[in-house]
């Protein structure tokens, strides 16, 4: 099988564009949101469901889609914050979860 190597620069151009998403209010704002909370900390945050990517513009899946075929690629795990994104996921946790939901949401390196 042939694996199509994403890099590390069309990455960060999806997490940006999706990071810009999930700070907007809409539904592809909070689906977005999900999927970045997700991967910071599924278990306290919660899980994003794979069929939220049929409520997304095609666009938008693909860029979700590049993030995840990017962290498949590397052996071990990948979080958001190791590629500097932490500010921007305290931003997104704040806005999409609740006072008590915020407190529980510490990085997963931590």
């Amino acid at each position: 099988m042939d694996i199509l190597p994403i890099d590390r620069a069309s990455t960060e151009s999806a997490i940006e564009r999706l990071i810009d998403l999930a700070r907007s209010d809409t539904g592809q704002a909070r689906r977005v949101a999900r999927f970045l909370m997700a991967w910071w900390n599924g278990p306290d945050l919660g899980h994003f469901e794979i069929a939220d990517l049929f409520g997304l513009d095609l666009s938008v899946a693909a860029d979700i889609a590049t993030v995840i075929g990017f962290l498949g690629q590397h052996s071990g795990a990948i979080y958001i914050d190791a590629l500097g994104y932490e500010a921007d996921m305290q931003d997104i946790i704040a806005r999409w979860r609740s006072p008590a939901d915020t407190e529980a949401a510490t990085s997963p390196n931590d």
